[in-house]
């Protein structure tokens, strides 16, 4: 049986008379983006080009990749500096280092010493000849550093305290911030109905051309059966973090890019993915991948006091996926 989620708020606008259908795609953040809209008549504005600006703009921003980016800037500037944040990166460190607190660390922005040292950084990679885990002692001196090292938000001056030695990582969150920034480019060019998607993290408004809702099938594991479900994505946003997306075998252990910032490890608490529904996707994405370091006991509990949507995908023996659902994850349940 499929399961079917729908939001509990309803907006009946009808797209304008004569809207016309258009989608578009490219690519951003080492993956695709696809945009389906239904534009008013009349807009000629070249939209494409437009989301891939924006899309553009995060990477030019918030990119571990690209050396010349704010974000690797920051990363290799001395202790004490403080560097001021264009709206948009300040906008994603606020929500960063909230979740960060709420979750009691559970995900980190700050974590990007601990992703390179088990190669899934930019530099010195998993799958290279020569590659090796880190030893004990290493990753004691990176959670010592980091815990000696926090990045300090001024919110009034809008900039970013640079501590000393701290890694930034934002993949966690950045392509759900940039589907949250494709909407509101969406938005300003008076297109209020869409699905928008940025490697598998997607957010949708309104509805399509025959008047149902963007539906959308929540994205499985590909390594195991799970209850199928679809939820409507109209005025909701979904990510889900998986430990089948990004792994390497290493001495007969498969290691996800998932850590658990705490640790310092990977993950290995046998969840297979978390998905989150939020009305914002970058809230969702960065929720998803802490749900999923916190595993379904605390996770659970968490997501219910908050009123998180959320929907684990455990596995069992034999390899079953065994799901638990938060109670805001039922209520959503048609």
């Amino acid at each position: 049986m499929r399961a079917v989620l729908v939001p509990h708020a309803i907006d009946l606008a009808l797209p304008p008379a004569g809207s016309t259908l258009r989608r578009a795609t490219g690519r951003s953040m080492g993956t695709g983006w696809s945009a389906s809209m239904l534009v008013p008549p009349g807009q000629q504005a070249d939209l494409a080009g437009a989301l891939q600006r924006e899309l553009d703009e995060i990477v030019a921003q918030m990119s571990h990749w690209e050396t010349g980016s704010l974000l690797s800037r920051y990363n290799r500037a001395p202790g004490g500096s403080w560097h001021p944040l264009p709206p948009q990166f300040h906008e994603v460190m606020e929500v960063a280092l909230q979740v960060h607190a709420d979750t009691d660390g559970a995900y980190d922005p700050a974590a990007g010493a601990l992703v390179a040292m088990w190669g899934f950084g930019a530099h010195r990679r998993h799958d290279a000849p020569d590659f090796q885990p880190p030893q004990e002692r290493d990753l004691a001196s990176a959670l010592a550093r980091r815990a000696a090292n926090t990045p300090r938000l001024e919110r009034a001056g809008r900039r970013l305290l640079q501590p000393g030695g701290v890694q930034l990582d934002l993949s966690a969150i950045a392509k759900g911030y940039g589907v949250d920034r494709l909407a509101l480019c969406l938005e300003r060019h008076g297109v209020h109905h869409y699905l928008l998607e940025v490697g598998g993290e997607l957010r949708g408004a309104g509805m399509k051309p025959d008047g149902e809702p963007w539906w959308v099938e929540i994205e499985g594991v590909p390594d195991g059966a799970a209850p199928q479900a679809v939820v409507a994505l109209h005025g909701l946003a979904i990510a889900t973090s998986g430990d089948y997306r990004n792994h390497f075998t290493h001495g007969g252990r498969r290691l996800a890019h998932t850590l658990d910032p705490r640790s310092g490890r990977p993950l290995d608490n046998g969840v297979a993915s978390c998905t989150v529904v939020a009305d914002r996707c970058m809230v969702a994405d960065a929720l998803s991948t802490a749900l999923t370091v916190m595993g379904p006991g605390a996770g659970i509990a968490f997501a219910d006091a908050r009123g998180i949507a959320a929907r684990y995908l455990v596995r069992g023996s034999g390899g079953v996926l065994v799901e638990h659902p938060s109670a805001a994850w039922r209520a959503l349940l048609q």
